[in-house]
């Protein structure tokens, strides 16, 4: 069995996304969902990081959408987490990841989810495939959610 994580979907699926409203704290960081996470990086403004983490779905998808944050991390290759810079090619940047997965972990809906899929292989067929352009690639996704799902 096969489940393409997409937010629309209906349970595990669309649960998993990182739309969905599961909060967790990451580095003493309050945050509303991953997309809200994930988008805060773009920005060096550590008080708008810290509304962006608060933000669910897709306005937390949106939030960058015409700004110039959302290319600039593209061109330098740095995203930023709380004042410092994060190479987004680097092992700092895949641990900050990791503790931020590990952060959402902790949230008992998202690990009643991550359950309900047994051992069925994970997909999401939206996501990008080159770190160039996400900040979270299709790769980094699914690896994060097969990392947590041994730990169960």
């Amino acid at each position: 069995m096969k489940i393409d994580i997409k937010s629309k979907y209906p349970f595990p699926a669309g649960t998993l996304s990182n739309f969905t409203a599961f909060s967790f704290t990451v580095d003493g960081v309050e945050c509303a969902s991953m997309e809200g996470f994930l988008q805060s990086l773009k920005t060096t403004d550590v008080a708008e990081q810290n509304r962006v983490c608060r933000l669910t779905g897709k306005e937390a998808k949106e939030y960058f959408a015409e700004s110039p944050c959302n290319s600039q991390w593209k061109r330098s290759g740095f995203l930023h987490w709380q004042g410092k810079r994060v190479w987004r090619y680097g092992k700092s940047y895949r641990m900050l990841l990791n503790r931020a997965y590990d952060a959402l972990f902790q949230n008992e809906d998202f690990r009643k989810a991550l359950a309900a899929t047994g051992d069925a292989k994970l997909d999401h067929s939206i996501g990008k495939f080159f770190r160039c352009t996400t900040v979270l690639t299709r790769r980094e996704f699914i690896g994060q959610l097969y990392r947590l799902r041994k730990q169960l």
